[in-house]
């Protein structure tokens, strides 16, 4: 009895070690799906605020040409969300004080803070007609404002008339003000994304950054080696991308910046930043492990957009889906984005061809 009761342990000690040893591959989970796949496209982009004071928005045109023949529904932005500033406001000590921009000018236009004005977007947009009036997008930019999304407000902006771009319906002077201010600045945000959910007559931009996994946390002491560690590290691995920045630089100073975008988001380009970024930095040596540390924060960072994104097309199975951020991100996002259940990647470079 007792030998036979070993023979059964035995057996079942074994049955964990050989599911171990299976190797799953869980993008093939939807092959035999029913109902529409969603498509995703990951613009990556340049910081147009480091591009030279000459910047000139109508360079985006052409691009902005194509990334309409796309028809996206939804449109994501490498920016805090309202709800994330409210929370590091909260808890300053774990994320940091100078986190979010200022939201005093908006509350004290509208009479809402932060929570307040979120609930208040949600509202409006449950129940936001085909054909708002100029009132209804006014009040909307204003909820937008005190709800800590700018660039959701600017694109209500844009949808006005230019007669109808003025104060009122929780608009006031300093806001209006605010929002020419926002149009005046160099950010792919607003100069990208915002105009063209404008164009395409869509009532916001969803801002999907995250930084609640990047905070990294180590002795105030060590802040300094912390950070020339990481410095050392992605300066070990530059070569490529010195050279690389140089043909940016150069299309950066063209009066159409397709050619530049092209460039960026090639698959050869993408590596380059992808190595930088993670490779070396892995490679690096250090007593402490601080580059190894900052690709931790690097990668949770990432897998929170990422998750960010899916969010906003979870209730829409076989959306379009359009995601500008910084191109450095952009083999991340592809990469995970693509392992989703019903989800196919957009091939970027053909979009802008």
């Amino acid at each position: 009895m007792n030998r036979c009761l070993g023979i059964v342990a035995a057996c079942l000690l074994a049955i964990p070690a050989a599911h171990a040893q299976t190797k799953f591959d869980l993008t093939t989970l939807d092959k035999d799906m029913s109902g529409p796949r969603t498509q995703v496209l990951v613009l990556g982009s340049v910081h147009l605020s480091q591009l030279p004071k000459e910047f000139d928005p109508r360079s985006l045109d052409p691009m902005l040409d194509r990334l309409a023949a796309f028809r996206p529904e939804i449109i994501t932005i490498e920016a805090i969300s309202g709800e994330q500033c409210d929370l590091a406001a909260r808890h300053p000590t774990i994320y940091g004080a100078d986190y979010c921009p200022d939201t005093t000018k908006a509350r004290a236009a509208t009479g809402l803070d932060v929570p307040a004005a979120i609930a208040g977007v949600q509202k409006a947009l449950a129940a936001w007609p085909a054909r708002p009036t100029p009132a209804q997008r006014r009040a909307l930019a204003a909820l937008f404002l005190a709800a800590n999304d700018r660039a959701s407000a600017y694109t209500q902006w844009l949808q006005l008339p230019e007669a109808e771009r003025h104060a009122g319906d929780g608009l006031d002077e300093t806001l209006v003000a605010m929002l020419g201010e926002i149009a005046a600045r160099n950010n792919e945000n607003y100069q990208i994304a915002a105009r063209l959910a404008a164009r395409l007559g869509l009532p916001r931009v969803h801002a999907v950054d995250d930084h609640t996994g990047d905070n990294i946390q180590v002795p105030e002491a060590e802040t300094e080696a912390f950070g020339q560690s990481v410095m050392a590290a992605w300066k070990s691995g530059r070569s490529e991308l010195n050279q690389s920045e140089q043909q940016e630089k150069s299309l950066s100073a063209a009066p159409d910046l397709l050619p530049l975008y092209r460039f960026i988001n090639q698959p050869e380009q993408l590596w380059i930043r992808a190595d930088v970024n993670a490779g070396a930095t892995m490679r690096a040596k250090s007593d402490r492990h601080y580059p190894q540390i900052w690709v931790n924060g690097w990668e949770i960072r990432n897998l929170r957009m990422v998750a960010n994104i899916h969010q906003t097309f979870r209730e829409r199975p076989g959306a379009r889906v359009l995601s500008v951020v910084g191109v450095s991100h952009k083999p991340w996002f592809d990469q995970w984005l693509g392992q989703m259940q019903g989800v196919d990647i957009v091939d970027v470079g053909k979009m802008l061809e």
